[in-house]
């Protein structure tokens, strides 16, 4: 009799973790598409950093985009607030104290881009119809418009210190789960320092943006972050060895 018990436990953790982990993968792949959405293709169609002028002319003539990359940027960190806690009960069995800080450093993000989307809603006020602004020279006030796209631009800076510390005890735990690909665990950690470095660098270097180490140094974290995403969606997880082998 014991021998069946203990297999059936095993097969029904077995299919709670595959359950967690598509359920993480399918939120990871809503913060993914958003995050491309805001982050990548609406500043590439409307925002020109070196010309104020077009900037402003890109953003009356659709507005509507850049409201749609608000909008998306809501969408993507509520999501957020719910993937650390689901990723949290498929990796508390392998470490809780790494667990934890996953998702202290994860949650961290969220307070801290919600105060940054006050910068879009400025530029907003700021292309308005409302009298007040009649005040401002149409240079001053394509220039303040600039500004605050740099002061958002900014945000995802300071931000960007918690999109890599989350990856590092995240990286572990998948390194260590034995339930998860290794590799993805290693591809996720180096992502952490290149998050860091990006950081540094632009805070030290103005020009460091255009360098080929900025441009190449996150791709190890891009990719192990696409891969856990789809890996977790598709594939699922199971229950690790170790503990299979224990029961």
């Amino acid at each position: 009799m014991g021998v069946p018990i203990v297999t059936f436990l095993i097969n029904r953790k077995m299919h709670s973790n595959k359950k967690t982990a598509r359920i993480a993968g399918l939120l990871y792949l809503i913060i993914a598409v958003n995050g491309f959405f805001f982050l990548r293709y609406v500043p590439s169609k409307l925002i020109v950093w070196n010309d104020a002028s077009a900037t402003v002319r890109n953003l009356t003539a659709s507005q509507t985009l850049f409201r749609l990359g608000i909008l998306s940027e809501i969408i993507g960190y509520t999501t957020w607030l719910l993937l650390p806690l689901v990723l949290y009960k498929l990796l508390k069995p392998v470490n809780k104290t790494y667990a934890l800080l996953m998702v202290v450093f994860a949650l961290l993000i969220v307070p801290i881009a919600f105060c940054n989307i006050g910068n879009q809603f400025a530029v907003l006020t700021l292309l308005g119809k409302d009298n007040y602004l009649k005040a401002f020279e149409p240079d001053k006030l394509q220039a303040n418009v600039l500004f605050y796209l740099n002061a958002y631009d900014n945000g995802n800076q300071i931000g960007s210190v918690f999109w890599g510390l989350w990856l590092l005890p995240f990286g572990y735990l998948v390194f260590k789960s034995g339930f998860l690909p290794k590799i993805l665990g290693i591809l996720l950690m180096f992502g952490c320092f290149g998050y860091l470095i990006n950081f540094t660098g632009n805070l030290f270097f103005p020009n460091y943006g255009d360098s080929m180490v900025a441009k190449f140094i996150t791709k190890p974290g891009s990719i192990g972050e696409l891969g856990i995403c789809l890996w977790l969606l598709i594939m699922g997880a199971k229950e690790s060895k170790q503990i299979v082998k224990a029961a």
